[in-house]
């Protein structure tokens, strides 16, 4: 999950406000904050472990997805293909591995 989209949902889960956050993340306007919850901006690890002790979260709860997409190994096509896989249904996902799993070699299949 992007950090935005967990932002979100921790927002509403526990009723807080991009005023509320503003408040209690130092160096951090209600734009800047209006800003994470878009997606538009990252906040800085300051701000990440102001937001987690907000929450009640560890920090790396809120870094997991943020991590793997800045992980210089995946090229622009795997990040856009996970991004694809992650709006299908479940039934669609299983569909789109078989797939993957049919265009393999078949010394490399598992």
């Amino acid at each position: 999950m992007s950090l935005d989209t967990t932002l979100r949902l921790l927002t509403k889960a526990t009723g807080l406000t991009a005023t509320d956050l503003a408040t209690a993340i130092p160096k951090a306007g209600v734009n800047t904050v209006s800003a994470w919850l878009k997606g538009d901006k990252i906040p800085g690890k300051e701000q990440i472990d102001a937001l987690a002790r907000t929450f009640g979260v560890p920090a790396g709860a809120l870094l997991g997805e943020l991590a793997s997409t800045l992980d210089p190994a995946r090229t622009k096509g795997e990040h856009e293909l996970l991004a694809a896989y992650r709006r299908l249904n479940t039934k669609q996902q299983g569909a789109l591995l078989e797939v993957a799993r049919s265009m393999q070699p078949k010394a490399s299949r598992k």
